[in-house]
């Protein structure tokens, strides 16, 4: 059971929040950390919003803060870039480390630690340049074009023909000079957050769109969420596991969300991993937890939490 003493605010200090930052995932970074920030300040938390730029270890260090909580989404925040900057300067922070947050950010070599643990992840093929179409084209279509570096669906595109292949990739590759393109997995899509140790109880995703993009994600109303899944309970158990031997593959730590395929066998594919996911009203992370029965300032608690007794 959990003592008074480690409920108490008091014990993590001064707490810098970073939220925004200048990744294309600011706005969606911005709304989550107005949410955690009330959450916060309801949690009795000593708590200063910043927004990070190149003036962010300077000001980290002139306020004294004894803690980060993270809630950047994208890249400078999510891809390593920040965490390395607070070990730097010795301040604890929420989260994965260094290598748990770049390999997650990283869909391409995600995939590859996933590959060499043995974990199933759909056939890809990385596209640097135009003649790495053709590769990509010998999958078979349909296929999934991704920014290698971008989160929330940002740039990517489903692609039937060579002809949409190649404009998908141009369009990818104003956000990220490497593309993934990766078979297409039809079946249900599933996402499973993680919670320490835990596996809270998946959420299958249901859009009228191609797929879950960003559209779907934070604007939509068409988007159904079902938690409980509607799966057999030995399926979605399995799954869970799957989920945390992704986590640790890429040595991720303290919360996180892997997103799951099931194809029409019942054979699932891990796509992808978000070692900072969203924490606004139409965030997964949040749902899941309210099905396991907590509420989002108990999440809140919990993530903050990760900063303290980090593993090395």
């Amino acid at each position: 059971m959990t003592t008074e003493v480690n409920r108490s605010p008091e014990r993590f200090g001064t707490v810098a929040l970073l939220m925004g930052g200048q990744a294309a995932e600011r706005e969606v970074s911005l709304k989550s950390g107005r949410a955690v920030l009330e959450a916060l300040q309801r949690l009795g938390i000593a708590v200063t919003a910043l927004d990070p730029d190149v003036t962010i270890l300077e000001r980290l260090r002139a306020g004294g803060y004894d803690r980060a909580f993270i809630m950047l989404h994208g890249r400078g925040g999510e891809d390593g870039q920040i965490q390395g900057a607070l070990e730097t300067i010795g301040v604890p922070y929420t989260g994965s480390g260094v290598l748990g947050s770049a390999l997650g950010m990283d869909k391409y070599r995600c995939k590859l630690a996933w590959q060499g643990a043995g974990l199933p992840t759909a056939e890809s093929v990385l596209v640097r340049e135009a003649a790495d179409l053709t590769a990509a084209a010998a999958l078979g279509f349909p296929l999934m074009m991704k920014p290698v570096h971008e989160g929330s669906s940002i740039g990517m595109a489903r692609v039937t023909s060579v002809a949409e292949l190649e404009q998908a990739w141009h369009t990818a590759r104003q956000f990220d000079g490497l593309v993934l393109a990766e078979r297409w997995i039809d079946g249900i899509e599933l996402t499973a957050a993680i919670l320490g140790r835990e596996a809270l109880p998946l959420i299958r995703l249901e859009t009228p769109h191609a797929f879950y993009d960003y559209d779907a994600k934070y604007r939509a109303e068409s988007t159904r969420y079902h938690c409980p899944c509607g799966l057999a309970p030995e399926v979605e158990t399995r799954l869970q596991a799957l989920a945390l031997a992704a986590f640790d593959a890429v040595g991720a730590h303290g919360w996180g969300r892997v997103d799951i395929m099931l194809d029409r066998t019942g054979q699932p594919f891990l796509l992808e991993i978000n070692t900072v996911p969203g924490m606004t009203d139409h965030s997964l992370v949040p749902m899941a937890a309210r099905a396991a029965g907590i509420d989002f300032d108990e999440l809140v608690w919990r993530i903050l939490e990760t900063s303290v007794n980090r593993p090395r």
